[in-house]
């Protein structure tokens, strides 16, 4: 159990499906079971990885930071998907 109280501990204790799907991103993608891909937006190789739904945790959408903030800021509809993106892992 987290002890400190920062605001990305309590965002932790708050949200544990989520943590957890972080977290399974982080082993599959150091696993090599899951490949980073560039910003489905505008190709950046710095990416973070995003979860439209967390029942599937290494279902996600390659973003960078600029666009994964700009997704969570004004909803999902302004980022159409392109042909062959990254939305599934294999």
């Amino acid at each position: 159990m987290l002890k400190t109280n920062t605001r990305q501990a309590n965002w932790r204790r708050a949200n544990p499906v989520k943590y957890d799907a972080h977290l399974a991103v982080q082993r599959a993608v150091k696993a090599g079971n899951l490949e980073k891909q560039g910003c489905e937006v505008c190709g950046m190789e710095a990416v973070d990885a995003h979860h439209d739904e967390y029942d599937e945790p290494l279902r996600v959408r390659w973003l960078c930071r600029r666009h994964h903030a700009r997704l969570h800021h004004y909803g999902e509809d302004m980022f159409p998907l392109r042909q062959g993106s990254a939305r599934t892992s294999d």
